[in-house]
């Protein structure tokens, strides 16, 4: 694990920066007194340029050179999707959930401190995701269909040749298109990490259940249709941005398992003679 700092940094950072991206632009477009606020006066409006700004932090994330090494998870929920396909290793899959954890909530108590009392205000609420006036039912199914819909994306682009080295501005765009209309529903988390770094800056926990549960199963049930589909040997790498020369941890544990699958093997017949 020691070899692998670089990774859980970077998958800390990265969420950390997202968070306050999202901070900054939450009180730019969302508090009463921004004049960008006052200038956008439509509600959906709002939304999409939150979602472009939010869609172009996760493709600066996504397609740096650290987000190119580390494979641009920034989610626990892609991370255990990738481990359950058997893409991460289990301990890489720990260090990068508790580093997620660990970065957005840093990164969120950083744009607290420097946009108090801002974001505070009852229009920003710290970015949190919160369900909408349909209730938590909603938010929870609403939160699911995204997930599935992500990361079917991801899986799809990320394994076609021709299209791989445009996950991350389809899986940007998908990010978009969600905040654009669908964030009155759910407030659009698809991220437990994400989630729960605003409600420890508000204090408030309501609703946590729901971005700690739809988020990861609707990815999985994603790869289980996927995998149906085209088979789980079709799934190549946990990186979203494969293309580059940057070090990949995950194909590094693949032929380290395939080189132990081998050894078992060939073992017997060295003993046996045959």
């Amino acid at each position: 694990m020691k070899g692998h700092w670089p990774e859980y940094v970077t998958e800390a950072a990265g969420l950390g920066v997202f968070m306050i991206s999202a901070s900054v632009f939450g009180v730019l477009l969302f508090h009463p007194a921004s004049p960008a606020a006052t200038a956008v006066t439509t509600g959906i409006t709002r939304n999409a340029l939150m979602g472009l700004a939010m869609a172009l932090t996760a493709v600066g994330l996504i397609y740096n050179r650290w987000g190119q090494q580390s494979g641009a998870h920034f989610n626990p929920a892609v991370t255990l999707t990738f481990y359950m396909l058997g893409k991460v290793a289990p301990r890489d899959v720990l260090a990068y959930s508790v580093a997620q954890f660990v970065g957005g909530a840093f990164g969120m108590f950083l744009a607290t401190q420097a946009l108090r009392p801002w974001i505070g205000h009852p229009a920003v609420s710290f970015v949190e995701t919160r369900p909408g006036p349909w209730g938590e039912g909603a938010a929870w199914l609403a939160e699911f269909a995204l997930t599935f819909v992500l990361m079917t994306v991801v899986l799809t682009v990320s394994n076609t040749r021709r299209f791989a080295r445009y996950t991350g501005v389809c899986a940007a765009a998908c990010v978009f298109l969600f905040i654009t209309f669908e964030a009155p529903l759910s407030g659009m988390s698809l991220n437990p990490a994400r989630s729960l770094a605003s409600a420890l800056a508000a204090g408030d926990g309501t609703s946590l259940w729901v971005y700690f549960t739809a988020p990861p199963l609707g990815m999985l049930a994603a790869a289980s249709v996927f995998v149906r589909l085209r088979g789980r040997q079709a799934v190549a790498c946990a990186k979203l941005h494969h293309w580059n020369s940057r070090r990949c941890i995950f194909c590094e544990f693949q032929a380290m398992e395939r080189a132990a699958v081998a050894t078992k093997i060939c073992q017997p017949a060295l003993i046996t003679g045959k």
